[in-house]
């Protein structure tokens, strides 16, 4: 799989005429294309397409899908042959705020090793810390970011030390104004209920973030992250509102979804009425023996996230985005409603950008290059608990915005 700048690799005209003329432009009557991606199968299932097909990029935008785009129509072009192109990887449950919350990871260095194009901060930043991450971090990534403000003031830079044991830092208030105040950029507000991180306070840290999310707007959602949640998990259900996201879903650390053997009538409940199932896999939170018996009675994700953070990026479960895909492909959840859980379903969660998680034309050109391989292999899930399995995708390149991450690198580098 080859990237390269058109006459690239024909000797050193290209570098000459750069050191004479400075920045190239493309001429009036140059290629029609910034970038073409050829010989790829292009899979969207926001179009509900599937089928070998060229994506021609211009102006940072989709310009066409068609069976074949001449290469000389191109500035430059990427080889996908015998790879899956996808709308750009949206992981809706990340931590990428490296320099204020203590688990975080940049955002950029993940995208070439995931093909996520856009991560969502599950409640890395507080109403104290929000603005930081807004400022000095999604402002500067290439990845396009998004957020979810902690009920917890200071967010996650207290970890790991629960956050919700002093339930004085769930100021609702405060958490309402960071996220009215963002509406572009937050999604709503981020809480974590299990034992060790709300201690006595039970359900309380939950009841506090739906009440921010209410007084902030009837967009603002809610992310619920629940593992061994204190109480009876059907109550905690019970609180969720239509688009409220329950991550984590398939944890196995206690007063998990599954019990006796079947999935809690709550959580069916609670899905009928639109919340929304994430997986959140983490360093933690993904369990075998919780998913395989969900997933046996159809309650397969709506979302497939990472919970990618500087402790589960160096665990045996790998949870880098096209390998947890890759355990729900092993599932036979099916290759397109695995893409769709990690492309188009996050995007409407986010609701932000009618271009966001998918490959219509005049879309964001944020493109996956994934190969889909074939051969015997061994996933792990958070328990130890391991599965053979016969594929798994592969991050081959990521483009964002109509500029690849890695060399050859375009010129100029950007123009936003």
């Amino acid at each position: 799989m080859t990237l390269l700048r058109r006459d690239f690799l024909r000797g050193g005209s290209a570098l000459a005429a750069l050191a004479v003329s400075g920045t190239p432009t493309l001429a009036q009557d140059g290629p029609t294309f910034d970038l073409v991606i050829f010989g790829g199968e292009v899979i969207d299932p926001s179009q509900g397409l599937r089928a070998r097909r060229d994506v021609g990029i211009r102006h940072g935008r989709i310009a066409a899908i068609e069976a074949a785009i001449p290469g000389e129509s191109a500035a430059r072009t990427l080889d996908a042959s015998g790879a899956l192109v996808t709308p750009g990887l949206v992981d809706l449950h990340t931590h990428v705020f490296p320099y204020g919350s203590a688990i975080g990871i940049p955002a950029d260095e993940l995208a070439p090793l995931t093909c996520t194009t856009t991560a969502v901060s599950a409640g890395d930043a507080g109403a104290n810390t929000i603005a930081a991450l807004k400022r000095l971090i999604a402002t500067q990534s290439r990845t396009r970011i998004y957020a979810f403000v902690h009920i917890a003031n200071f967010g996650l830079a207290g970890f790991p030390v629960g956050e919700m044991l002093n339930i004085d830092h769930a100021m609702v208030e405060a958490c309402a104004d960071a996220v009215a105040t963002n509406p572009n950029f937050c999604l709503g507000v981020k809480v974590r209920v299990s034992k060790r991180v709300v201690g006595d306070n039970g359900l309380e840290p939950l009841r506090r973030a739906i009440a921010a999310a209410e007084r902030a707007g009837p967009w603002a959602k809610v992310m619920c992250h629940i593992g061994d949640a204190p109480g009876k998990l059907g109550d905690l259900l019970d609180l969720l509102r239509p688009g409220d996201v329950l991550t984590h879903s398939y944890s196995g650390l206690g007063n998990n979804i599954v019990q006796d053997g079947k999935v809690l009538a709550a959580v069916w409940a609670a899905r009928e009425r639109g919340v929304t199932i994430d997986v959140g896999h983490g360093g933690g939170s993904f369990d075998y023996t919780i998913a395989e018996p969900a997933l046996a009675e159809g309650l397969f994700p709506d979302t497939i996230s990472s919970d990618i953070h500087v402790y589960s990026g160096n665990s045996p479960g790998r949870p880098y985005l096209p390998w947890v895909m890759s355990k729900f492909l092993n599932m036979r959840m099916g290759l397109e409603p695995v893409i769709a859980a990690a492309t188009i379903n996050p995007a409407r969660v986010i609701d932000r950008d009618p271009g966001l998680g998918t490959l219509a034309i005049g879309a964001s050109a944020d493109v996956a290059v994934m190969r889909l391989v074939e051969g015997s292999i061994t996933l792990e899930d958070t328990r130890e608990n391991r599965r053979d399995g016969t594929l798994h995708l592969e991050a081959v390149a990521t483009v964002r915005a109509g500029i690849p991450f890695g060399r050859p690198y375009m010129a100029p580098f950007s123009k936003g």
